[in-house]
């Protein structure tokens, strides 16, 4: 099937009224994409076995006679209303570098993997590379069957259909079957536009972590409480947002408060409680703490660490090597680091020697329905996951 036949199979699965998709870790839309990439699979006459955490790997030959491999892929799911190409982006270019090697006659010949990762936005359980962080060890296995989604969910509860709950956690024997992973992504800003080039390299990732802000207050009623009297976590809130753009802006990195739990989220209501998630990323982790640090002071409250993770450098030799690989006319493909978190940085953290490619996003929006690429581009990948399979494979 052609990359535009695998892409329109997936255009509805989990599709928003915002045009945007709700594709969520362990839910029955999670299921249902699960079914494709199996399905996709073995069409292709691949093996797929599932690890401890819950992540698929389909190969085309026994990594464990024949290996370690080489894996290409990504993930399936998705932010809240987020765009079609963060992660199927990357797992339907590694199906369509495959045909199109087969179809030249250039299959490789050491064994080829595709990894669909799950949960790795942490859209529903709030810990982003949950399944990645899990096969690695990152993740501590009680604590992840312990998360909560917002309706109060265990994510213990949520595997119990697809997993064995009690054996999550780091996975030996999967590490070991994976010798080089290269994962391919739509670009989430637009270097690459100012590059003029359809495919960039990754340099690394900029530590990156959430942090929950625990505002309290004292519920009363909003019309006829005194502003003197009241006790609204609401303004510790507005405190904070300011802050961290202001501190983000100081210190050279990004910051965004996006989501907000509040209690009992009335009109005429005055809150009694306000739960806030912070994002901050930057260049250096002392930044970023920094950052982290003045919200909770404008706030005043402690921020809560719910995930972090440092800075990732991918494997320079690797790097360099898929850059002059990838280049024209002599000149390499642009070299580019970015500031969102993905699995190829968890497994790059864990020892595997690891490469990220990145498609030109034309308009730099991503976690958005307005998130794009081009096909041309986007078959410009293709073609360079096929090159970077003869390189390697």
């Amino acid at each position: 099937m052609t990359f535009a036949g695998m892409w329109a199979e997936l255009a509805a699965i989990g599709r928003a009224p915002s045009g945007g998709y709700r594709r969520f870790a362990w839910t029955r839309t999670d299921a249902v994409l699960r079914e494709w990439f199996t399905a996709s699979a073995q069409a292709r006459g691949l093996d797929v076995v599932g690890d401890r955490a819950g992540n698929l790997w389909a190969w085309t030959a026994d990594p464990d006679a024949h290996g370690p491999g080489l894996v290409l892929g990504s993930h399936l799911d998705s932010v809240p209303d987020g765009g079609a190409f963060d992660g199927p982006l990357g797992v339907v270019s590694a199906f369509a570098a495959l045909d199109l090697l087969r179809a030249s006659g250039r299959a490789p010949t050491r064994p080829l993997g595709i990894a669909c990762f799950s949960d790795e936005e942490g859209a529903r359980f709030g810990v982003a590379c949950a399944g990645s962080k899990l096969l690695t060890g990152a993740l501590d296995a009680d604590r992840a069957r312990a998360l909560t989604d917002a309706d109060g969910t265990w994510m213990a509860e949520a595997m119990r259909d697809s997993l064995d709950v009690a054996a999550v956690g780091r996975d030996e024997e999967t590490l070991r079957r994976v010798g080089t992973f290269v994962e391919l992504h739509v670009e989430q800003g637009r270097s690459l536009v100012d590059f003029d080039a359809a495919v960039g390299v990754a340099s690394s990732i900029w530590p990156h972590g959430r942090w929950r802000l625990d505002l309290r207050g004292r519920a009363d009623h909003a019309g006829t409480t005194r502003l003197a009297d009241r006790e609204d976590p609401m303004l510790a809130l507005a405190a904070a947002v300011l802050a961290a753009r202001s501190a983000a802006e100081q210190a050279g990195t990004v910051a965004t408060i996006g989501k907000l739990a509040v209690a009992p989220n009335g009109v005429n209501a005055i809150p009694s409680s306000v739960t806030a998630w912070l994002d901050a990323r930057g260049g250096r982790e002392a930044d970023v703490r920094a950052v982290v640090a003045a919200v909770g002071d404008a706030a005043g409250a402690e921020p809560v660490e719910e995930s972090w993770t440092g800075p990732t450098v991918f494997d320079p030799a690797l790097r360099d090597r898929l850059a002059t690989a990838l280049g024209t006319d002599g000149v390499p493909a642009p070299v580019l680091p970015t500031g969102a978190g993905h699995d190829a940085g968890v497994l790059a953290a864990a020892g595997v020697p690891t490469a990220m490619l990145f498609v030109r996003n034309p308009t730099g929006v991503s976690h958005s329905p307005a998130e794009h690429a081009e096909e041309a581009d986007c078959l410009a990948g293709v073609a360079a996951l096929a090159r970077v399979v003869q390189e390697l494979a």
